[in-house]
């Protein structure tokens, strides 16, 4: 992985790292093992969020998830924010791609849209698996704006030498 991106880094303008699920578990393994071990500094973060992941958040049994419920992606929203929450922490700008898919309605996207613009994160949301590339283009030129500018102040939440415990809590 470390040298995929070292490569990467070496050909391409923009380097892109699926770091797995959550901000509590990809990006941390993400940011606190690979970056501190490669000395990557990030400049960007995206959080994928769909309607469906929220729902089932909010406790809607997976057999309901294509029924609208507006009440369900609201509380589910928590869960986004924990994760925007955590990232936050790191100093690197976070955006939030909405995976739309054709059972999501229009109630249920704009509350996801309401929770990030009340927060101040950009939100987009994204067609890329019905319409390809044009789907996701809006977020991924902000990406590349982001990564531009410079803005991101990425720190480590710990210092190597911390104790296990110490870094745990």
């Amino acid at each position: 992985s470390v040298m995929a991106t070292g490569t990467a880094l070496k050909l391409c303008d923009y380097v892109v790292t699926e770091a797995g699920f959550g901000a509590d578990l990809g990006a941390e393994k993400f940011f606190d093992i690979k970056c501190r071990k490669a000395g990557l500094s990030p400049s960007a973060v995206v959080i994928v969020a769909t309607a469906r992941a929220l729902k089932m958040h909010g406790d809607v049994a997976r057999s309901e998830l294509g029924t609208e419920n507006v009440g369900a992606v609201e509380k589910g929203l928590a869960n986004l924010g924990r994760h925007l929450e955590n990232l936050a922490r790191f100093g690197v700008p976070t955006v939030v791609g909405i995976n739309r898919f054709v059972s999501d309605t229009d109630a249920e996207i704009g509350a996801i849209t309401a929770y990030c613009n009340d927060r101040g994160v950009d939100v987009f949301e994204n067609t890329h698996w019905a319409d390809g590339s044009a789907g996701i283009e809006p977020m991924a030129a902000r990406v590349a704006e982001l990564a531009d500018a410079g803005t991101a102040k990425f720190k480590m939440l710990y210092p190597d030498d911390m104790g296990l415990w110490d870094k745990i809590r």
